[in-house]
């Protein structure tokens, strides 16, 4: 376990971790007859265990999309970056860009690279700061890249997750 000596934050701020958006019961409704198609599917082509991972997903999906998104802190600090209580060293990031979009009514986000393997992609909602100061303060200490959405990012925008 790591100690981290007091940090001198830059910026500081809370957002959620998604935009949450009400599903409809017309929305389970078609996850649930797919689900049961895949399912019935797999049962019929003798792939029992592509059976249980559809439905045990499916079931996953729906309890997830319920619920309401977590609020987390997220700091910019002479050391890195933090979310909560999980410290991105600056060292251990690969690359950072600032993504605006074309809907007024979302946040610009920062997005980031790591050698991390459990989070190789963070993408973080800018609510509060200047986009543009921090943007400046990060050129400073890790490289910028080109960060386009990825296949995954427009899945989830597809399906409303």
């Amino acid at each position: 376990m790591r100690v981290y000596m007091a940090r001198t934050v830059f910026f500081e701020w809370e957002a959620t971790e998604y935009v949450f958006e009400q599903k409809g019961s017309d929305w389970y409704w078609a996850v649930g007859i797919i689900a049961v198609a895949g399912v019935i599917a797999s049962i019929l082509f003798g792939n029992l265990i592509l059976a249980l991972l559809i439905a045990a997903a499916t079931g996953t999906l729906a309890l997830s999309t319920a619920k309401d998104p977590r609020t987390h802190v997220f700091r910019i600090t002479d050391a890195g970056i933090m979310i909560d209580e999980n410290v991105y060293e600056y060292e251990h990031i690969i690359s950072f860009s600032v993504l605006e979009y074309i809907d007024p009514t979302l946040p610009p986000a920062l997005s980031l690279k790591t050698h991390r393997i459990l989070a190789p992609h963070l993408l973080i909602p800018i609510a509060g700061p200047d986009p543009v100061e921090v943007y400046e303060f990060l050129a400073e200490h890790i490289e910028e890249g080109k960060h386009d959405e990825s296949a995954v990012d427009r899945l989830i925008e597809l399906f409303r997750l």
